[in-house]
Order: C-alpha cells, then sequence, then structure tokens
C-alpha cells in the first residue's frame, strides 16, 4: 500500500552515486535539474554537506502565469544527508519558515555502474490546519518524472 502523504518517482541513471551526489548537493544543481525557469539560486550559495546547512532560492512564478504569487525567496535547510547516498530538505519561506514537507533523494548503486535515483516529497510532517487549507499532494508525480529526466539529461550531457 502507497503512501499517500509522499510521492516518489525512481528512475535509473548511467552515472555512479558519487557523480550523482556531486550535482545534488550543488544548490546551482538544483536550478539545473528543476527546469521550470522559477528557480534562482540566491548569492552566495554553497555545497550542501551537513545536516542544517542553508540555501535559499529566489522563486519567480510568472513563467508559470503565477502572477498572483508573483516573486519570493524559498529558505531551504538540509534535515538528512549521507553522502553519496540520501539528500533531504525541508522548504519554507524567509518570511513564514518551514512549511512543513521535505523533498529528497536516495541513491541505490547497481553492479553496472548505473544508479537508481528516488526523487520524492513527503509532506507527513505538514500540520493539519494547513492540510485542511489546501489540495494534496502538493507535488504531483509528473513534476518528480521531470526533474529525474532532466538530472540523466544533465549527467549525459544532454543538457
Amino acid at each position: 500500500m502507497s503512501d499517500p502523504e509522499r510521492v516518489s518517482v525512481t528512475r535509473r541513471i548511467a552515472a555512479p552515486a558519487r557523480t550523482i551526489f556531486e550535482l545534488i548537493t550543488d544548490p546551482h544543481g538544483h536550478v539545473r535539474i528543476d527546469g521550470s525557469g522559477m528557480l534562482v539560486a540566491a548569492d552566495g550559495v554553497e555545497r550542501l554537506a551537513h545536516v542544517g546547512d542553508v540555501f535559499e532560492m529566489d522563486m519567480d512564478r510568472e513563467p508559470l502565469g503565477d502572477i498572483p504569487l508573483g516573486r519570493y525567496r524559498v529558505h531551504n535547510v538540509v534535515t538528512r544527508i549521507v553522502p553519496d547516498e540520501q539528500l533531504e530538505w525541508s522548504v519554507g519561506s524567509v518570511e513564514r519558515g518551514p512549511y512543513g514537507h521535505v523533498y529528497g533523494y536516495v541513491l541505490s548503486p547497481v553492479d553496472d555502474g548505473t544508479t537508481d535515483v528516488t526523487s520524492y516529497c513527503d509532506w507527513s510532517g505538514v500540520p493539519e490546519h494547513r492540510k485542511a487549507r489546501s489540495t494534496w499532494p502538493i507535488v504531483p508525480v509528473s513534476m518528480l518524472e521531470q526533474s529525474l529526466a532532466n538530472l540523466d539529461r544533465l549527467l549525459a550531457g544532454n543538457e
């Protein structure tokens, strides 16, 4: 039975886990993987290495025609990191703090030098009063699938 508060997608990528981990722990890599045109890594971001590391993204929702939300800064904090195996981060805004959901990647090396990469969004930590006001899941599977396809293209040199 699937968890109704978690969406995940797995894709086999022709790269070793270490190479993938290098890309996903670079906040500029998130911008390249996202591919929506909404994200810009804020000034001064560095490679993520520890729980508690912070990286900020400037969001611009205007390319999606989502003018009411416009532009704002998203504050992200690493909640779990295991070198070459997993990266997870919580999402929030600078103004309002954490939203309660986390994104992450789990890397599972395969014997042939490829890696099964699972991308997920888990919103089990979202407060019940917020769940009642929103449509869940907040992240469709198609968004995670597109991110993994972008990651695959980047690593293959086909950006």
